[in-house]
This record gives C-alpha cells, structure tokens and sequence, in this order.
C-alpha cells in the first residue's frame, strides 16, 4: 500500500523528459539563430567568470567549444537532444560568448567551381 505521499505510476515522469525541459527552462525555440545539426559553434573571447549566471550546461558548452563544434557533437557530448542544445546555443550567441557558421545554403552548393573542387580533390586521392 502506497502512502498519500508517494507518487502512483500515473505522476511517473521520464526523467530523461525532464531534465531538457528544466535545462531550457520550457523554451523549445533558441533566441537567436536556426543552429542546424551541422551548424558550428566556437567559444569567443574569455571564459565566462562564476558571476555571469550561467548554468553548468552553458559553461560545459563553452569549454567543448573552444574549438568549432557542431550542434551534434555538442549534444553527444554533454547527452541531451539537440533541440535543448539548439536553445542553450541561442542564449550563448545572443551574450556574445559563441559565434556560430550556419551551413551553407543549397543556393551556394549549385556552383560549378565548388562540385569541380570536389572532384579534383577525389581525384587526388
């Protein structure tokens, strides 16, 4: 018999749910920026002193991000959908404490020059 304390397997909650929702503070959408899975970030400037009122996720970002990361990578680092990464890229960007390469768009792929780079560099090999 439970007690009135404890929560039935109804309340049952996946953690795994959980903490993104708590991370990103319930924001799906970053503010600033699309950040593809193949979007580029890299930490600029100092690191962030214990002042700057950021969370532990925000400064693990910034640490891997010393050299360009991808969006993929970042979240396979730190274990958490890239969508909660997506968000936390955001907050970076819009302080100033990431500079992000979005990927290139279809438009600028249709060039001849590049596809001719390609396949001298194959080529080579």
């Amino acid at each position: 018999m439970r007690g009135a304390d404890e929560p039935t397997d109804e309340h049952w909650v996946d953690p795994e749910i959980i903490r993104p929702y708590v991370v990103t503070r319930g924001r799906t959408q970053p503010v600033h920026g699309r950040f593809d899975l193949i979007s580029m970030a890299l930490a600029v400037g100092p690191p962030p002193g214990p002042d700057a009122g950021l969370d532990p996720e925000h400064l693990r970002i910034i640490q891997l991000c010393r050299e360009p990361k991808s969006v993929a990578e970042i979240a396979a680092y730190l274990d958490l959908p890239a969508g909660t990464i997506r968000v936390l890229l955001g907050d970076l960007f819009d302080r100033e404490l990431v500079s992000a390469q979005e990927p290139q768009s279809e438009v600028d792929m249709h060039d001849m020059k590049m596809y001719r780079a390609v396949l001298d560099g194959l080529r080579s090999l």
